[in-house]
């Protein structure tokens, strides 16, 4: 049975102090200084965005959701997220960087070591579809703006992604900002990541 993601199959991790459940899916307010990152680099750890999430353990399947946003800061950022706990978790956004160009990427967290991988798209994108896949331990992270054309993110597997992970959103203002982060036309369905031929 694939994974749901209703009112009542859903909990908070870091519940932000503004948010609104209705007819068009979910809206976020983010809070300055919220952010998730793990020592790479320069040694800050920081897990306190929120996070709206369901738990499965279906080994297959596709999770697809739209984010809208108005981010206007750098690291702004909203997209998807499979969170285990603080050292092992990977999420796909778009982060603000300046009125130029903004960062399509991800980041994968294992055994409590971040990685960034990203491209630039231009500052004007204000929405993005999202698909991420689960086969097992393994997932892929694809996009889309129109919601049907999805290209390859990435692929990454997670040491602690067995039996039932935690699926779902997130939103966060690294820096000192707030926007407002929505959620719609989220969906859960038969994986659309095929095996390997």
């Amino acid at each position: 049975m694939y994974p749901h993601f209703e009112k009542d199959t859903t909990f908070w991790i870091n519940q932000p102090a503004a948010y609104e459940f209705g007819a068009d899916g979910l809206r976020i307010t983010t809070q300055p200084g919220t952010d998730l990152w793990q020592r790479t680099y320069y040694g800050f750890r920081n897990d306190n965005a929120p996070m709206l999430l369901t738990r499965t353990a279906e080994p297959y399947f596709s999770m697809t959701v739209r984010t809208d946003f108005d981010s206007k800061r750098r690291f702004d950022q909203c997209g998807v997220i499979v969170y285990q706990d603080s050292d092992n978790w990977l999420k796909a956004s778009i982060e603000y960087e300046n009125e130029q160009f903004q960062r399509l990427g991800s980041v994968v967290t294992n055994n409590g070591f971040s990685d960034w991988a990203t491209t630039d798209i231009p500052a004007a994108q204000r929405f993005m579809y999202y698909r991420l896949s689960r086969r097992e331990s393994d997932f892929c992270v694809e996009c889309a703006e129109d919601g049907v054309h999805f290209r390859q993110m990435r692929i990454a597997h997670l040491f602690a992604g067995a039996g039932e992970i935690q699926i779902g959103l997130y939103a966060c203002s690294p820096e000192q900002s707030s926007f407002e982060a929505r959620f719609s036309d989220i969906s859960f369905g038969s994986c659309q990541w095929q095996a390997h031929q």
